[in-house]
């Protein structure tokens, strides 16, 4: 399945991860001309070189997306390097299990800042420009965390849940000037950590899902490029899950 997303610019953040890989080849599938990031120079190198391999000319800019002031250096070199930015997908992610009795401040507020500062941080940069050209697109990853909690990760819920209300508020403020702000909320995800868990406990993940197996991470991608398109310019503010049935709301 692929949308109509020719002339668009993608930034899609969180491109290290399996997710935001899937994201990027999928948009770029599309049509859109595709941008990513990755924490350091390293990182960057590593996932330039992954793409090169795979044929995709999708270039890889270094940066630490919790300093406000590097995430406004990003955004000026993508927009003198190809173009001002169309879209952005917002799919950093970090999560630490760690019980609640024995969570330090320093877990809460490394959380908090990679899942949410992190956010503003991006989206700060892009909206108003959206706005001036009446066309734009944020679409937020969060997690199935965010509505049912987790024991373990009480941080990781608390960022989760408090995206979402960061894209209901901003869905609102800039729906007139032809921008949507969504969130996708994957479930369990296919992705090399899970599988990697011994066999009985990714059995017992499974059991828990209506739809009797885990996600892919192509899926999570379908849904977030058919977000981007022009058809999907009523769905805004929107919270949609992609769990398999396993929560419903």
């Amino acid at each position: 399945m692929n949308t109509d997303l020719q002339n668009k610019i993608a930034l899609v953040v969180g491109g290290t991860g399996e997710q935001g890989m899937a994201i990027c080849r999928q948009l770029m599938q599309s049509g859109a001309r595709v941008v990513t990031d990755a924490p350091d120079t390293a990182a960057a190198g590593r996932l330039q070189q992954i793409f090169v391999e795979q044929r995709l000319e999708i270039p890889v800019y270094a940066v630490d997306v919790t300093d406000y002031d590097s995430c406004a250096d990003l955004i000026n070199t993508i927009e003198q390097d190809i173009g001002p930015i169309d879209i952005i997908i917002n799919s950093m992610d970090l999560s630490e299990a760690i019980q609640f009795k024995d969570m330090e401040k320093e877990h809460w507020d490394r959380t908090l800042t990679v899942n949410l500062d992190a956010l503003f941080n991006l989206c700060k940069q892009v909206a108003a420009g959206m706005g001036e050209r009446g066309f734009g697109r944020i679409v937020n990853i969060s997690s199935i965390v965010g509505r049912t909690g987790q024991s373990d990760l009480t941080h990781y819920a608390t960022a989760k849940a408090g995206l979402h209300g960061f894209t209901m508020a901003l869905a609102q403020e800039l729906a007139r000037k032809g921008i949507t702000v969504n969130t996708v909320s994957p479930g369990q995800i296919a992705t090399r950590d899970l599988l990697a868990l011994p066999e009985d406990l990714r059995h017992e993940t499974i059991t828990k899902i209506p739809a009797a197996r885990l996600g892919k991470t192509d899926e999570v991608a379908y849904l977030v490029d058919f977000l981007c398109s022009e058809q999907a310019g009523f769905i805004n503010g929107a919270d949609i899950a992609i769990n398999g049935g396993q929560y419903m709301h």
